[in-house]
């Protein structure tokens, strides 16, 4: 094991019908699927849908990072 850790960023967008906090979650869980090691996010953009003067949908853009394997 080296002293370092070595990370990558990558860019993802999550979106939910029922609020941002839930469009975050869901981007994650679904990332969880195919990257390993991941620590942390940060959110760099948050959209929404409007219809008929009501929200209708979160779409929120994100930023995570993740440990690169045996760094």
């Amino acid at each position: 094991m080296s002293d370092h850790h070595t990370y990558k960023k990558v860019e993802l967008v999550g979106s939910s019908t029922i609020g941002v906090d839930d469009a975050i979650k869901n981007a994650i869980a679904e990332a969880a699927k195919s990257i390993e090691h991941m620590e942390w996010f940060e959110v760099t953009e948050t959209r929404g849908h409007i219809q008929d003067g009501k929200v209708m949908h979160f779409q929120v853009t994100l930023r995570v990072g993740f440990r690169i394997s045996n760094s």
